[in-house]
């Protein structure tokens, strides 16, 4: 029922009113919101409004009515009413899917951008109702025209244009100038192109660029260019606020506090007979002024995007006056005394200035013979591009924006193409306007011609400096809310705003960097590499771009459709070439700067996953390389050992340990320098429906302990009927083509007699069967509790019974244990188990000569026993008695047997299928197993690590003796590897 207009009340009824429609039993969609409220990362998860998810004991006891009041602002109107005519809620149902109404309001808006905060899980038995709100927002959100045009275009526009262009183009000339303003021009035309494609990919959240960048590249390249791209933003400000007050004491000599400060020098190439006397304020001045500039701009900041947006006219509206009085002028202007060096529009002077003059300058920028500076292309590359930058304005306050898709693509593109037409327009003009040597010595050339009186160019100078510096001051502390509010660093917690709420802390942070550079005064050494920052975020937007244009994922639908991954690519290449032609010292620094943030990102960081391209092109990498690799078997010179780690196989752990804690150290020693992946496993007994909740926390458990074990793997957890049925699946289907795991490692089932589980031997057999028919190697780890880890340094020897061809896998995992600290301090010992009757010294000569070919260094031992003979030599005490104990059980089980097979009339069974027991075969099976364990302690007691071959199950034995003759085999042996081969050969003697 509606529950007036500020939302909506949604009674249920009783469950048996669902029985129809509940196929996904009836459940209600809620956002939840990851990675702090990232409203670009949703995860549908459902709520049974009548079953608690974490209790099942309850499902018979939960009837009761369940109510859930969605509120909603007052902005958006009611919700609409989802009852029928005659008030029957079930009507608004999809009944053939089991959805309802809430969908609707809790899940399609949360996608679309309205974020909602999830509802508790209501209690089993008792009525729940879930207020669900959305938080406050800043109702102030700005269009395309204020929000992105009006402060790209102030970026842009800055003093260059007034006070330094004229001179550029006399000492370039024009044809050059051209040249370079469309090299610059095109350099932002293409990186807003890209912009425009990642911005309209879906919905943006504070921090334009760096979130751009971010959330294509990744966490750690995302604040590391985001934070230089912060850093530049608020230098800049300061160069901004100096350029403005600078002006200022220029045209108002007389409002300086302190003396002025004045050099001389004398103008060459010009007729000029007086010395021409450059003025410049104190630097005392330049620091007052400058900081009361930076406070009163700052407190515009603080009143918000309302008061930014109401003040920024007040900046640009002169501006554009003042270009406006500007080409008047120039077509006005007529040609006067040769002297003043004004020709008008003249053919003649665009003749004489379209070549280049490039030469030497003193510091005031005037040719002198004698100059220190010597100016080229190159050098005014880095002189001009400042005057193009600007471009991510818009983007730095996309918090802000009604519509991110479509304000800065709109508004971008049209402050870089009107911009730069400018720029062109002007090359023109100015080239057919005067001489050169009045392009070259009179540093406002705009003031002069400007109609009808020159304040009006020093107004504009001040007024697009301190418009410029507003919006760097504003964009500035927006993104390093930005980076703050995403946690990935956690020493810029206290940056963190919520949203639709003004960064104050951020703002003040930006106005203290953006002083003290105003208190330095020469930013002279600063500026290039604040340039180089702004190119390093366009070009790090260009091959975010590029990426994920190449990529293609089916995720990327840019609604901008005018790019392509070529005109990214050539971006950030025209990106990298300008850093290098303004300044490789200065690039070298900035890349420096960077990467010192991204390994400190990596270093002390929190891990975040926002499906950055890089994710993307490992997926398809790996998809690749997988074809590639085939069906094939691989070659032995490029096998990999893919352990398949089970976790959980005997006994239990603790509720919070979900693996051992020495497996991972284990599958760590399988890998040479840590390459390999490790698929660790664990099965659930019981129903996969009434699991599945339990098995997804289980694998969050088991993958977090992966990571901490820093063991290069995935975890996975199979919820099956029975042990045995879910190992069978595991080891069927795990894996795709030849990254399927060829090695099944498991603990020793140690416990199985002393906790009198007496499933477990079935179900061992089982598995080692099963390893067998899939061709799985084997590897069973005996004494995992005393298996070192990273730290502990084992001395001794590594000691292999070689006893059957197992493909070289013994001799393979023995020099990979070599390859670890813990290990490498061990000597490789190779015992050779033969027949006494064999040739013992040509048996030890061929494996020698194997071992050499093999490039493994290992000494060689053979002993010749035979293993019917129990008499045949002293055998180790503690063998004799542990196979003593083996024969009576053995008796004591095969006579119960007999006796219950005898007492049903039917044949021997065990372990639910019929076995045939031949004694004397058992009898040698248990000199066999004695005669290797008292071997293995009489040689080996001392040794590091024992590896022994894995005799096959018997057929048609109980798996009862099998685990006996496994006793046997491993007694009193602290450390023990049991390993067994697959039909293939995992090493090669060819190169």
């Amino acid at each position: 029922m509606a529950s007036g207009n500020n939302g909506v009340e949604i009674e249920a009824a009783d469950d048996n009113d669902f029985t129809a429609g509940r196929g996904l039993g009836g459940r209600q969609y809620r956002p939840v919101f990851a990675h702090d409220n990232d409203r670009a990362v949703l995860e549908m998860s459902s709520i049974d409004p009548s079953v608690r998810a974490s209790s099942s004991a309850s499902l018979n006891n939960s009837n009761d009515l369940k109510k859930v009041n969605v509120a909603s602002d007052g902005e958006d109107g009611s919700a609409p009413n989802h009852e029928g005519a005659n008030g029957s809620h079930s009507e608004s149902k999809l009944e053939l899917f089991g959805f309802d109404s809430l969908v609707n309001i809790l899940g399609l808006k949360s996608m679309t951008g309205d974020q909602l905060q999830a509802p508790p899980s209501p209690r089993d038995g008792d009525d729940a109702t879930i207020h669900v709100e959305r938080p406050k927002a800043n109702n102030v959100k700005s269009g395309t025209m204020m929000g992105v045009f009006v402060p790209c275009l102030q970026n842009i526009l800055g003093i260059i244009y007034y006070i330094r262009f004229s001179w550029i183009v006399g000492m370039a000339g024009i044809g050059q100038s051209l040249l370079l303003v469309a090299f610059c021009g095109s350099c932002t035309f293409l990186t807003t192109i890209s912009l425009s494609a990642i911005a309209t990919n879906g919905a943006m959240k504070g921090g334009g660029p760096y979130y751009l960048i971010g959330r294509a590249l990744g966490p750690e390249v995302g604040v590391s260019i985001g934070l230089c791209f912060f850093l530049g933003n608020a230098i800049a400000g300061a160069l901004y606020v100096l350029g403005a007050v600078e002006t200022f004491l220029n045209a108002i000599p007389a409002a300086g506090i302190f003396r002025d400060t004045s050099t001389f020098m004398m103008v060459n190439g010009t007729n000029a007979t007086q010395p021409v006397t450059v003025t410049s304020p104190n630097l005392h001045d330049l620091q007052i002024y400058g900081v009361v500039v930076t406070i009163i701009l700052c407190f515009i900041v603080f009143g918000g995007v309302k008061i930014i947006n109401r003040v920024a006219p007040a900046f640009l509206v002169p501006v554009v006056f003042s270009l406006f009085c500007i080409f008047i002028g120039i077509f006005l202007a007529r040609k006067d005394d040769p002297a003043d060096g004004i020709t008008g529009l003249s053919l003649d002077s665009f003749r004489d200035n379209w070549g280049s003059a490039y030469n030497t300058t003193n510091n005031a920028g005037v040719p002198d013979p004698n100059g220190k500076i010597y100016w080229d292309f190159n050098a005014l590359v880095g002189l001009f591009f400042p005057a193009v930058t600007g471009i991510m304005a818009g983007s730095n306050r996309s918090a802000s924006l009604k519509d991110t898709q479509r304000s800065i693509p709109i508004g971008t593109l049209a402050a870089t193409v009107s911009t730069s037409a400018l720029y062109l327009i002007t090359v023109l003009f100015f080239g057919a306007l005067a001489t050169r040597e009045k392009l070259l010595t009179d540093r406002l050339l705009t003031a002069t011609v400007a109609w009808p009186i020159p304040a009006i160019t020093y107004l504009g100078i001040i007024l697009s400096t301190l418009g410029a510096a507003l919006q760097s001051l504003t964009g500035a502390p927006r993104l390093l809310a930005a980076i703050a509010n995403d946690d990935i660093l956690p020493v810029l917690n206290y940056f963190k705003v919520a949203d639709g709420s003004e960064p104050h802390a951020a703002t003040l942070f930006t106005a203290f960097i953006c002083i003290g550079c105003v208190i330095i005064g020469n930013l002279d050494l600063i500026t290039p590499t604040i340039t180089m920052f702004y190119l390093l975020c366009y070009g790090g937007v260009n091959l975010s771009c590029f990426l994920l244009d190449l990529l293609d994922a089916p995720s990327w639908r840019p609604r901008w459709k005018f790019h392509h991954w070529s005109l990214s690519l050539l971006g950030a290449f025209i990106c990298i070439v300008i850093m290098f032609l303004i300044s490789w010292l200065f690039t070298v620094i900035s890349l420096a700067l960077a990467t010192l943030i991204y390994y400190y990102v990596s270093l002390k960081g929190k891990a975040g996953d926002w499906g950055d391209g890089f994710k993307s092109a490992y997926f398809q990498l790996a998809l690749r390389s997988l074809r590639s690799l085939g069906a094939s078997q691989v070659h032995p010179k490029n096998w990999y050992p893919i352990p398949l780690i089970f976790c959980r196989p005997w006994g239990k752990l603790p509720e919070n340990v979900p693996c051992h804690p020495k497996l991972a150290d284990f599958a760590n020693c399988m890998k040479k320098k840590g390459r390999g992946m490790s698929i660790f496993v664990s099965i659930f007994d019981g129903d996969y429906h009434e699991c599945a909740e339990d098995a997804k926390a289980a694998c969050r458990a088991l993958s977090t302990y992966i990571e901490y074990k820093r063991c290069e793997g995935v975890a996975e957890i199979v919820v099956a009927p029975s042990m045995s049925d879910g190992f069978r699946g595991i080891v069927q289907t795990m894996g795709l083509g030849n990254l399927k795991p060829n090695i099944v490692v498991m603990r020793y089932p140690e416990i199985w007699r002393r906790e009198n589980l007496t499933e477990i031997p079935a179900t061992f057999v089982g598995i080692i069967n099963d390893c067998i028919v899939a061709n799985k190697a084997v590897v069973i780890v005996k004494g995992l509790d005393e298996w070192p880890n990273e730290y502990q340094r084992q001395y001794g020897t590594i000691d292999l019974y070689w006893i059957v061809r197992d493909g070289g896998l013994m001799l393979l995992l023995s020099q990979l244990l070599l390859t670890k600290e813990s290990f490498e301090s061990c000597k490789i010992q190779v015992f050779c188990i033969a027949e006494e009757d064999s040739d013992a010294e040509e048996l030890k000569a061929d494996v020698k000569k194997f071992l050499y070919d093999l490039r493994m260094h290992a000494e060689v031992i053979v002993v010749s026993m035979k293993s019917w003979d129990p008499h045949a030599e002293q055998q180790q005490e503690e063998s004799l008695e542990a196979f003593n104990a083996a024969q009576e059980r053995i008796g004591a089980y095969l006579g119960e047997m007999k006796e219950r097979a005898h007492k049903e009339g039917a044949p021997l069974m065990a372990d639910g299928k019929q076995v045939v027991v031949n004694e004397q075969q058992v009898e040698k099976f248990l000199y066999t197993t004695l005669k290797l364990n008292s071997t293995i302690l009489r040689y080996s007691r001392m040794a590091a690590v024992v590896l022994v071959s894995l005799p096959p199950p018997p057929v048609n034995h109980p798996a009862y003796f099998y685990m006996e003759y496994m006793d046997l085999l491993v007694e009193n042996v602290p450390r023990l590897l049991i390993v067994r081969g697959y039909r293939r050969d995992v090493v090669t003697l060819f190169t």
